[in-house]
C-alpha cells in the first residue's frame, strides 16, 4: 500500500465509511454520545473527521518499526513538492509548528543553543507581532522565552527590527476576521525581514480551504508556514506541518522529537500520524473546492430557511473570512417573548438527541456550516423547531 503511495488505492481498499453502530461501540462503553458539529474546526469537539481511507495506511505503520527520521525526511520531501517550498516537517498541530519554527529561528542547528532554550542568554530574544495579530496561539511563540514586540505601523516595524529580533509572527487568517485590517501586508513584512535579517513565520492554521492558499504563501518566499493537519485538511487531528526554508526546517527538526534534550521534545509525532497527514495532503490538494463550497452553501441556505419558519426567529448570514469561505447561519429571537435565553437553547441542543454543538454570541446562536455530513442541516433544523415549539 505504501509502495503505491496512492490515496485512490486506499479508497478502493476501504470502501465506504464504517457503519454508525461500529463507530459507537467504544463511545458506548465510555457512556459518551457523539456530537453533530455546527461549531466548525474546533479542537474541543475533535475539529474534523479524518478521511476514512487514511486508516489502513496508518494501521500498516503501526505494525512496523521504522527509522523515524528517515520517514520524516521522505514525507517532508513529498509535502514540500505539494506546497512548493524547499522543505517541510510533520508537527504536532499548527501550534506545534509555530513553536518549533520559533525554536529554529532562535537556536538554529547549534546543539548548545538547542539545549539552552528557553534560556536565551546570549541569543536573539525578541519576536515582532503586529498588534492586531495577537491571539492565544501566539503563546507557542512565547513558549520559547522571547519578548513580544508589538507594532502597528510600517515605521514601528522598521524601528523594532534589531540584532535582538529572532523572527516576526504573522497571522495569516482567523475565524471572523472579515473586519480586521492588517496594517502591514505580508509581502511588505517579508521584504523588511529580508533586509533586516529576520524570518517571517505565517500562522496559516485558518487559511484552508482552498489548498491554493498555501502554495501562494510559498510562492511569496515565506520563510516559515505553520499549517493545521487536523482541521479542514482532515488528516490526523494531532498533526500539522511546518514548511519553508530548508535551513530553518532542518533546524526545527533538531529542536523537535526524537531529540531528547530540546524544548520541542514534548511535541512528539508518531509514524502513524506522519503517513496519515501526508496522504491527507495528497488527497486534499486534488479536491474540488468549488463543489465543496457549493454543498456547504446548500446546507446553510436550507438551515436558514427552516429556522426562518420559527416564530420570532431572525436569521442572517455572517460575512466570510478574508482568506476562506465559511458559511455561518446566525439565529436570533425574542428571548423575552419565547422565555428561551441563548444559553438555554445552546444547552438544550447539546444535551438533547442528537447532540448538536453550536457557537454562542451575545444575542444569538451561530451555526457554522463547514465540516458537516449530508443531512446534518436537517437534524439541526428539527431540533431547533422541537425546542421552540415547546416554549
Amino acid at each position: 500500500m505504501l509502495q503505491s503511495a496512492g490515496v485512490a488505492s486506499l479508497a478502493t481498499a476501504t470502501g465506504a465509511a464504517p457503519a454508525q453502530t461500529g463507530e459507537l461501540t467504544v463511545l458506548g462503553q465510555l457512556g459518551i454520545r457523539p456530537v453533530v458539529n455546527f461549531r466548525g474546526t474546533h479542537t474541543v469537539i475533535g475539529a474534523s473527521k479524518p478521511w476514512p481511507e487514511l486508516q489502513p495506511a496508518m494501521a500498516e505503520l503501526a505494525r512496523h518499526y521504522v527509522v523515524l527520521e528517515e520517514l520524516q525526511e521522505k514525507i517532508g520531501q513529498r509535502l514540500s513538492r505539494l506546497i512548493g517550498c524547499e522543505a517541510a516537517l510533520v508537527t504536532s498541530g499548527a501550534a506545534g509548528a509555530i513553536a518549533l519554527g520559533t525554536y529554529a529561528c532562535l537556536a538554529g542547528t547549534d546543539e548548545r543553543r538547542i539545549r539552552q532554550v528557553p534560556d536565551l542568554t546570549g541569543m536573539k530574544s525578541e519576536a515582532i507581532i503586529q498588534k492586531v495579530h495577537r491571539n492565544g496561539y501566539d503563546h507557542a511563540v512565547r513558549s520559547a522565552g522571547v519578548r513580544i514586540v508589538e507594532v502597528e505601523t510600517r515605521e514601528q516595524l522598521m524601528n523594532a527590527a534589531s540584532s535582538r529580533t529572532a523572527l516576526m509572527y504573522f497571522l495569516g487568517g482567523q475565524s471572523g476576521d472579515w473586519n480586521m485590517e492588517t496594517p502591514i501586508p505580508l509581502a511588505e513584512c517579508l521584504a523588511i525581514g529580508r533586509k533586516a535579517g529576520f524570518p517571517v513565520l505565517v500562522d496559516a492554521a485558518n487559511m484552508l480551504p482552498p489548498w491554493g492558499n498555501i502554495p501562494k504563501l510559498a510562492a511569496l518566499g515565506t520563510d516559515l508556514i505553520a499549517i493545521s493537519g487536523g482541521k479542514h485538511l482532515r488528516g490526523p487531528q494531532s498533526s500539522g506541518i511546518l514548511a519553508g526554508r530548508r535551513d530553518l526546517i532542518a533546524a526545527a527538526a533538531l529542536n523537535a522529537s526524537p531529540h531528547s534534550d530540546s524544548n520541542g521534545r514534548p511535541f512528539k509525532v508518531g509514524r502513524e500520524e506522519m503517513v496519515g497527514l501526508w496522504l491527507a495532503v495528497e488527497k486534499y490538494a486534488k479536491l474540488d473546492f468549488v463543489a465543496l463550497d457549493r454543498e456547504c452553501e446548500r446546507q446553510a441556505k436550507f438551515l436558514a430557511s427552516e429556522l426562518g419558519k420559527i416564530s420570532t426567529m431572525q436569521v442572517s448570514f455572517a460575512p466570510h473570512d478574508r482568506t476562506r469561505r465559511v458559511h455561518r447561519v446566525v439565529a436570533r429571537w425574542d428571548q423575552q417573548r419565547t422565555g428561551l435565553s441563548v444559553a438555554a437553547v445552546e444547552k438544550r441542543l447539546l444535551d438533547g438527541t442528537p447532540r448538536i454543538a453550536t457557537l454562542r454570541e451575545k444575542d444569538g446562536l451561530v451555526f457554522v456550516v463547514f465540516m458537516n455530513d449530508a443531512g446534518d442541516e436537517k437534524l439541526a433544523a428539527a431540533r431547533m423547531k422541537e425546542i421552540f415549539s415547546a416554549a
